[in-house]
């Protein structure tokens, strides 16, 4: 999806500010590295382990300010090696 079409449904779907809830998929063995970032971000998080234990799925929930600062997360967030955002 483009940036352009994301920022467009994020406008239509919330009135900010308004709580937004990341959602991610990373091998356990490099799940620190993503919680050390939301840490940072005072995020609130949820974890749930696969079936197997290989991966885990994290929820991170926030009050934002802006489609542009939910935005910025993604972005930061994208030079995490293997991490799938749902």
């Amino acid at each position: 999806m483009s940036d352009e079409k994301f920022r467009s449904l994020l406008d239509e779907s919330y009135q900010w500010p308004d709580y937004y809830e990341f959602k991610f998929i990373i091998k356990t063995d490099d799940r620190e590295q993503i919680l050390k970032h939301l840490d940072a971000h005072k995020f609130t998080i949820l974890e749930r382990p696969s079936e197997k234990g290989n991966y885990v799925s994290i929820s991170a929930r926030k009050l934002m300010k802006s489609t542009d600062e939910v935005i910025e997360v993604y972005k930061s967030m994208s030079g995490i090696k293997g991490l799938i955002s749902l």
